[in-house]
């Protein structure tokens, strides 16, 4: 009961914090498999790459 209104106005308004929680565990593998990099540069540049959306197209692929 003490948490009902909210409750209701993330099923009334269909918000979830999956997305973000989703995201979250995706840096954290991201981190791990930076470990080895020199610069705080590459592991950004590693996220941006994972979870930027942008799909440069391959050498030889279409």
């Amino acid at each position: 009961m003490k948490h009902r209104s909210r409750i209701l106005a993330a099923i009334e308004h269909n918000l979830s914090n999956a997305l973000i929680e989703s995201t979250n565990t995706k840096i954290r593998l991201i981190t791990r498999m930076a470990f080895g990099f020199k610069s705080p540069e590459a592991l950004i540049a590693l996220a941006m790459l994972n979870l930027g959306g942008h799909r440069p197209v391959l050498p030889g692929r279409k």
